[in-house]
């Protein structure tokens, strides 16, 4: 599907949906479309996606990204709450971009990057594309009772996710073509039996139903395969998931040469 506009601003969107842990397969899918001179001139991604459109926009490297992100445990980019909004804070999470990332603002960046995360108070999705970047980022990380509500200029923001995983209804009609990545798909597997696995199998249900509406809108769909059984914490599997997201663009491309 093309975009309405006839004179749209860019040629290219990425966009890159939520998913954890999951989110490395971004990194390597985006390696392989690299490798294919497919640069984009606009990213627009939630939670994960975010993350890894925000570095890709900062003039970072897939495999630099890669290495920055592996070997680390989830308590470094976790803070403990004093709040009984969630277990959590975004706070360290905000310090570790804030080292590693160059830009501040979304106008430092050298491709123009949007971020959705949630309103909480009002229930409704947010573009961030302007202004202050890292308190954006961290919001639209935010998984809701894992993280506290993160403040952004006064607000509550909670994970993109939420309501918008898979964010290209936002950079649609500026795109004259749109290459979609989707993490979340629902396969008929045993969830883990406990308090951490429903509620990520119930949040990975909500983030696979509210793509449904903007997966048409993508020119390109890439939906990396056998990353499902790896949860949104497991980023000791960053390689593996990162080959996986690889692997998926190198296979689809032989398909269409073929």
């Amino acid at each position: 599907m093309k975009a309405t506009n006839n004179r749209s601003t860019y040629n290219l969107g990425f966009v890159l949906s939520g998913g954890g842990a999951r989110g490395f397969a971004h990194l390597g899918a985006i390696q392989a479309l690299l490798e294919k001179g497919i640069v984009p001139d606009i990213i627009s991604g939630t939670s994960a996606g975010a993350l890894a459109g925000a570095f890709l926009a900062d003039g970072y490297m897939p495999e630099e990204i890669l290495e920055i992100f592996s070997h680390r445990s989830v308590r470094e980019f976790t803070g403990f709450s004093i709040s009984r909004a969630g277990l959590f804070n975004t706070n360290k999470m905000i310090e570790f971009l804030k080292k590693h990332l160059r830009a501040r603002t979304f106008e430092d960046l050298r491709i123009t990057l949007h971020v959705t995360a949630t309103d909480f108070e009002r229930g409704v999705c947010h573009d961030f594309h302007e202004g202050p970047l890292l308190a954006p980022l961290a919001a639209s990380c935010s998984i809701p009772i894992i993280f506290s509500p993160t403040v952004v200029a006064g607000r509550q923001y909670v994970d993109g996710g939420l309501l918008k995983n898979l964010p290209a209804s936002i950079i649609r009609d500026q795109c004259e073509e749109i290459i979609g990545i989707s993490l979340n798909p629902i396969y008929m597997d045993k969830y883990k039996d406990s308090f951490k696995g429903v509620a990520e199998k119930s949040f990975h249900c909500i983030l696979n139903s509210n793509t449904g509406a903007d997966k048409p809108l993508c020119d390109i769909l890439i939906e990396p395969e056998n990353i499902h059984k790896y949860s949104m914490f497991d980023v000791q599997y960053a390689k593996v998931i990162y080959n996986a997201g690889y692997k998926t663009v190198r296979i689809y491309f032989a398909n269409k040469a073929g």
